[in-house]
């Protein structure tokens, strides 16, 4: 008897996840806006921001995991589809600021006005208003993914090739975001934000709206991965990610399934990069920068890909990590202890924390079923 495909995507596992970020969501805003400052449960609107960011980071990861961890597509490049949503925000953000920027200039941003730019570039239009930015969000990034993926996937480009060629596109589009006449700020990037529909971004109120928004795109995501994991479709993913010669002979369009979940997992880094704007106050060109897609990688690969919630997990951990070691003497040598920290992983922990974790517990359960009483996992095989 087949499960009901609702149980099949909301398992314990998924429960507890969705559980422990609803209750996130909720304690932290109450501990923000309703606990004394003075009181040691207290949460301060810093800590909030920097949640909001972790919670950012969890989306980005997550879109990784769902081409990496099941489809086998080792994207190093994803940080430009986050950076692409980020500016599409930011460009919302900017058009808010209106009379209130440093010239006063009611239609061009300050950069522009700096710079001696006469007129509005035309693909500014529009950003003025919230629905059609948030459509830019998904649309750009998501255009950009299927346009790379198309001519890459059709061209049958994948293992270390395919990542080399995500890497050039990222390394390219920072560049070309370097530049002062491609009008999006140049190396100083878009900043010095006002408002977001209407609401103060810097208010400790609209911080907790943009943590709880943050958490919810979180969930929703996390619901679209596991539908797409535990389904028939996802099978095929797993298929493709093992023996990708093999399920293109059985039939399968194998470029269409790669090409739909790249172009998905984009939109959602997208997104991720909308919500981290507001939250951080700044989008720049560095946020194209390849070492920030190597370090996405790093997050999903530390909390187990083809998990979803390891990715989430790992982008948690090896952040708060980061921010706890580069506020210190430890500063200088971060980058080295985050790669010591994959070659660790890799060595010790080649499944990641939760699939080390999840691995451990199917075989004591196959060793129960088999009535071999604490076995360890090899036992049952």
């Amino acid at each position: 008897m087949t499960a009901h495909p609702l149980i099949r995507m909301l398992d314990r596992g998924a429960v507890l996840f969705l559980a422990l970020l609803g209750a996130f969501a909720i304690a932290i805003p109450v501990l923000n806006l309703l606990v004394p400052e003075g009181s040691a449960l207290h949460v301060s609107t810093y800590l909030v921001a920097l949640f909001g960011k972790y919670v950012c980071y969890g989306i980005l990861a997550l879109s990784i995991d769902l081409i990496w961890g099941y489809a086998g597509i080792l994207s190093l490049g994803h940080g430009a589809f986050f950076a692409l949503g980020g500016y599409a925000m930011g460009m919302y953000l900017m058009r808010q600021i209106g009379t209130r920027g440093v010239y006063a200039n009611p239609i061009l941003p300050d950069f522009m006005v700096f710079l001696n730019w006469k007129e509005l570039p035309v693909y500014w239009y529009g950003f003025q208003y919230f629905p059609y930015a948030a459509l830019m969000v998904m649309l750009v990034p998501g255009a950009l993914a299927f346009v790379f993926g198309w001519f890459a996937f059709r061209s049958r480009v994948t293992g270390v090739y395919l990542s080399i060629i995500t890497q050039a596109m990222t390394f390219a589009l920072m560049l070309g975001f370097f530049r002062n006449n491609f009008g999006f700020g140049g190396n100083n990037g878009l900043t010095d934000f006002k408002d977001i529909l209407g609401f103060n971004v810097q208010a400790e109120g609209t911080r907790n709206a943009l943590l709880v928004v943050s958490c919810l795109a979180l969930a929703i995501g996390f619901l679209i991965c596991r539908a797409i994991v535990t389904s028939k479709f996802g099978k095929v993913l797993v298929a493709i990610r093992d023996a990708e010669a093999r399920t293109r002979f059985l039939g399968y369009r194998v470029e269409a399934y790669k090409l739909f979940v790249f172009t998905l997992s984009a939109c959602m880094a997208g997104v991720a990069g909308a919500l981290y704007v507001p939250q951080v106050g700044i989008i720049n060109p560095s946020e194209f920068a390849p070492g920030n897609s190597i370090e996405a990688v790093i997050w999903v690969a530390v909390g187990g890909r083809g998990t979803l919630t390891g990715a989430v997990l790992g982008a948690f951990v090896v952040n708060y990590a980061k921010t706890f070691f580069t506020s210190g003497v430890l500063a200088p040598y971060w980058l080295f202890m985050l790669g010591g920290l994959f070659i660790a992983v890799t060595l010790l922990l080649p499944r990641g924390v939760i699939g080390t974790y999840n691995h451990w517990r199917d075989g004591r359960g196959e060793a129960r079923a088999a009535g071999v009483p604490n076995a360890p996992p090899h036992a049952a095989k």
